[in-house]
C-alpha cells in the first residue's frame, strides 16, 4: 500500500513538473530579459549623459579665462603660436621658459637658444566626470603661468627635473623660438625681449 502510495506521488510531481516546464521556461527568459535590459538601460544612459560636445565647451571656457589674465600680447601669443614664454628672475642672466598644454615648462638661454632643461608639473583636474585626470588645454597652460609667475622658485624646486629634449623634441623647441622671434618682429614688439644683463649662466 505504502509502494503504491509512494509511485503515485511521484508519478503526480512528474506530471506537474511538465505541466510546469514551459512556465519556468518563460520566467528564466524573461527574468533574463529583464537584466539585459536594465543593462542595456545603464549603458543607453552612460551614453546620453556623456557629452561629445563637453571637451570643446571646457576647452572654450579655458581660454576665456586664461585671455583675461594675461596681458594682450601674451594672449596673442598663445592664441597664435600654442605656447607661452615666462622670463625667468632668479638669475643675472637672461633666461626663459616656454609653456605649452600637458608637456613640461621647458627652460632656454635667449640669444643663443640653448635649451636648459624640462620642469615637469601636473594639474590633475580632480571635477571632471568619466575619470578625466587631464585639465583643458589653456586651463593647463594658465595654471603652469600663474604658478610660475608666482612663485618660480617654488615651482623649480618641486617639480621633476629632467635633461632637455626628454618630451619636447629639441629641434620643435628650436622651431618654436624662431617663430616667436619672427611673430615678434612682424608685430614690433620690444616688451618680450629679453633684457640683456651680465652674469652667469642661471643654474636651473
Amino acid at each position: 500500500m505504502a509502494l503504491a502510495l509512494g509511485t503515485a506521488a511521484l508519478m503526480l510531481m512528474s506530471s506537474l513538473l511538465v505541466l510546469a516546464l514551459p512556465y519556468l521556461r518563460r520566467s528564466i527568459e524573461l527574468t533574463r530579459l529583464g537584466l539585459s535590459e536594465r543593462a542595456d538601460h545603464k549603458r543607453f544612459a552612460l551614453v546620453e549623459e556623456y557629452d561629445p560636445g563637453r571637451e570643446l565647451r571646457a576647452e572654450q571656457r579655458a581660454r576665456a579665462l586664461l585671455r583675461s589674465c594675461v596681458n594682450e600680447e601674451d594672449w596673442s601669443m598663445y592664441s597664435e603660436l600654442g605656447f607661452l614664454r615666462v622670463w625667468g628672475t632668479l638669475e643675472a642672466q637672461p633666461y626663459g621658459y616656454l609653456i605649452y598644454p600637458h608637456k613640461p615648462i621647458l627652460a632656454y638661454v635667449p640669444f643663443t637658444n640653448h635649451m636648459l632643461g624640462e620642469y615637469c608639473v601636473e594639474f590633475p583636474d580632480r571635477t571632471r566626470p568619466f575619470g578625466s585626470t587631464r585639465l583643458p588645454d589653456s586651463d593647463d597652460v594658465l595654471a603652469k603661468w600663474i604658478a610660475l609667475t608666482a612663485d618660480e622658485r617654488a615651482l623649480i624646486e618641486q617639480a621633476n627635473m629632467h635633461l632637455a629634449g626628454r618630451q619636447i623634441r629639441i629641434a620643435k623647441a628650436r622651431r618654436d623660438l624662431l617663430c616667436l622671434a619672427c611673430w615678434e618682429r612682424e608685430r614690433g614688439e620690444s616688451r618680450g625681449r629679453a633684457p640683456r644683463r651680465a652674469g652667469s649662466v642661471p643654474a636651473l
